[in-house]
């Protein structure tokens, strides 16, 4: 058991029958009334984020979550399959469970967030930044602009598609912000 003053980002407890992550919370003293936890909870097992106001000092169950090292080795009709870098075993996950599954290369280290208590998998998140190849994007033309921050589709390796500066071209190799899934980067 915990309370509110115990709140911080990535800390995940068990709520209204599911387990969320704190994704932003704010301790709020108002002048007139007692004081209040605004929160973002993002829930594990829909990725919904919510909203939701706790009163200080409530306490709340947190649940143990352990984030484990896996490669991304392949799909087939089962879904995703990963390997655990440590112990080697293979794991499975359902599309719904990867998020940005578009942005995954083969080899590709990841983690699974596995809930301890009941060793079921709940999610994998992908690194804050991937590697991957343009193959295809239509060449940009200087002048092409009215403002400094045109930006042109490309299709990535793994067949996503993301926005691009005009000066890309096919065959570069960009880094991509997996969060926002946007161009953040040429690769060195």
């Amino acid at each position: 058991m915990a309370t509110t003053a115990d709140f911080r980002n990535g800390l995940c407890i068990e709520f209204n029958n599911d387990l969320f992550t704190i994704v932003q919370f704010q301790h709020v003293k108002p002048g007139k009334g007692p004081a209040f936890v605004r929160t973002k909870l993002k829930s594990l097992t829909t990725g919904k984020v919510i909203d939701n106001t706790f009163n200080s000092g409530v306490k709340v169950t947190l649940a143990r979550i352990e984030y484990r090292p896996h490669q991304y080795l392949y799909k087939d009709e089962t879904g995703y399959i990963f390997m655990h870098t440590e112990t080697f075993e293979q794991t499975s996950l359902p599309e719904t469970l990867v998020e940005n599954a578009d942005l995954l290369k083969e080899g590709q280290e990841v983690q699974i967030i596995v809930h301890a208590d009941t060793e079921t998998p709940l999610t994998c998140e992908l690194p804050p930044f991937v590697t991957l190849e343009i193959v295809y994007t239509e060449p940009g033309i200087k002048g092409d602009t009215a403002s400094s921050t045109a930006l042109k589709p490309a299709t990535l390796e793994t067949g996503a598609t993301v926005h691009v500066p005009l000066f890309i071209t096919i065959g570069e190799k960009i880094k991509v912000d997996t969060r926002s899934r946007t161009y953040s980067e040429r690769a060195k």
